[in-house]
């Protein structure tokens, strides 16, 4: 079973994708809000994941740099979500809530802006990441360990952190 998400009200809407071929066009109204919307079944479409890794996909010819997993927890699918440099704002996804790294979850312990993954190159070229608490109700954990309302800690490929209730992973892009 796969689902999608009214674009009216963000309300979620499963199917059974075994049952289309893919380029076949789909026709659902949501139960919520009785909108009527449209896709189109293909890889892009299927799951929140495999649009992700297409728009990390889509910017060729820019600079890798990396991503975050969020792992497939009761409050999501797992999802991997493309950095750019700069400062990455996490958090759970909202309607109207701009941000740099929305996480599709209805875990209720992550806050609408919940870190800061800084993103840059320092001066030999390396990619750098520091990780911050954007001052959460529940606060960001770095390997279990609770990262202080100041503290800004430099993490490399693979570091696991957690946001609420859900579990994330740094993906360092490939040296070149």
């Amino acid at each position: 079973m796969k689902r999608v998400r009214c674009p009216k009200c963000d309300n979620y809407i499963q199917f059974d994708e075994t049952k289309y071929e893919e380029g076949q066009s789909l026709v659902f109204v949501c139960d919520n809000c009785k909108k009527q919307f449209g896709i189109r079944i293909g890889k892009s479409k299927l799951s929140a994941g495999s649009r992700r890794e297409e728009v990390v996909d889509e910017r060729e010819g820019t600079q890798d740099f990396g991503n975050v997993i969020a792992i497939e927890n009761v409050f999501g699918y797992k999802q991997v979500l493309p950095l750019h440099e700069g400062d990455n704002i996490i958090g759970r996804r909202s309607k109207g809530n701009e941000i740099d790294i929305p996480v599709e979850t209805n875990d209720p312990s992550m806050d609408r802006r919940h870190c800061v993954l800084n993103v840059k190159q320092n001066k030999q070229g390396k990619i750098v990441y520091t990780l911050r608490d954007n001052d959460s109700i529940t606060g960001t954990f770095l390997m279990n360990e609770l990262l202080g309302p100041k503290d800004r800690v430099r993490i490399e490929d693979g570091a696991i952190f957690t946001l609420g209730a859900t579990t994330l992973i740094l993906r360092a892009a490939e040296e070149k």
